[in-house]
């Protein structure tokens, strides 16, 4: 007698924009569903325990209009979406909680950066995440979702945030890297393209910290006054969580002022030795000129002029001037090396 396979779920034919579909119940594994099951998982867990977490694609037509229609998901979520600021923060509306996201790449030899923005919507029994183009943050967490006790839809919130968190630490970390290498190169002949690459790594950073830093008024708007259906617990794990980050960005500060300090260097440097070479034109022009003088001088057709009749009169009159140049070059370079 054979025994009956398990139906394999087919997710390449979501005709609902619906990428990743879980049920979270109590002391279970979440379970992935496609879009039809997680429509009738979420009616269930309405009157029972548990959680649905939906992430969609905005690019699929109908993702929109699916999820207005089966699932608690106000219009609020969606005007964020198409009107709000991309920056990272997470505010309460209503009984929801709203959270956006972002994901970097970053190269620090590459003159742009790729990012892309994730949009969350935390309810006590939905979470919906969205977004245009793919996130390292969902794909990191889809990853280890099984090892991870994930039991209320904020502590799914909280596990974003800490992806987010190591992001910028990770970027952090790179860019102290790379200009410690430049540091080393700063008395190389290469200081030109330092400065630009410093400039550059310093615009990136500043972005970076618009762009990922969550806005403090909105996170501490929300840890005062939580929506009640939100544990304890939860509340100060995110209060943790904008203690770390706040140390994040204070490290990501002190590199800027680091780059900026060691833009300053550069460019001092840079203006001492424009300040060198302009000294030496200058005592060149001054070295020449007694020759200019006396070629003037003799170059005139007049009658009495100095060694006229004289056979070794032109060879006396270089080692004259020579020795004047000379003299004079001494001294010159002597003064600019005490100085």
């Amino acid at each position: 007698m054979q025994t009956e396979k398990p139906a394999v779920l087919n997710f390449n034919d979501e005709v609902t924009g619906m990428i990743y579909g879980f049920v979270f119940r109590p002391d279970r594994q979440p379970e992935r569903v496609s879009s039809k099951q997680v429509q009738e998982a979420y009616q269930e867990i309405c009157h029972d325990k548990g959680f649905v977490w939906i992430h969609v694609n905005l690019n699929h037509a109908m993702s929109e209009k699916w999820l207005k229609k089966h699932f608690s998901v106000g219009e609020v979520f969606f005007e964020e979406i198409r009107e709000g600021s991309r920056s990272t923060r997470i505010e309460r509306l209503d009984d929801t909680l709203l959270a956006v996201l972002n994901d970097v790449i970053f190269h620090p030899n590459e003159t742009s950066d790729e990012t892309s923005t994730l949009w969350l919507s935390c309810h006590q029994q939905l979470v919906v995440t969205a977004r245009h183009k793919p996130v390292r943050l969902i794909e990191r967490l889809f990853k280890r979702l099984e090892t991870l006790n994930i039991g209320s839809p904020t502590a799914l919130l909280v596990h974003l945030l800490e992806e987010q968190e190591d992001l910028l630490e990770q970027i952090v970390r790179r860019a102290n890297q790379y200009v410690d290498t430049i540091e080393e190169r700063l008395l190389s002949h290469h200081v030109k393209k330092n400065r630009a690459n410093l400039g550059r790594l310093r615009r990136m950073l500043l972005r970076f910290q618009r762009l990922l830093a969550p806005e403090p008024t909105a996170l501490f708007r929300l840890l005062n006054r939580p929506p009640a259906w939100i544990a304890p617990g939860v509340v100060q794990d995110l209060r943790q969580f904008a203690e770390e980050f706040s140390v994040v960005l204070n490290d990501l500060i002190a590199l800027t002022e680091r780059i900026r300090l060691l833009q300053e260097e550069i460019t001092s440097r840079q203006m001492e030795q424009s300040n060198r070479t302009l000294y030496v034109l200058t005592v060149i022009t001054v070295l020449a000129l007694p020759i200019n003088i006396v070629a003037g001088f003799f170059g005139m057709n007049v009658g009495g002029i100095p060694l006229a009749s004289n056979h070794h009169g032109f060879i006396l009159l270089v080692v004259i001037v020579g020795l004047f140049t000379l003299l004079a070059g001494w001294y010159a370079f002597k003064r600019r090396d005490d100085g």
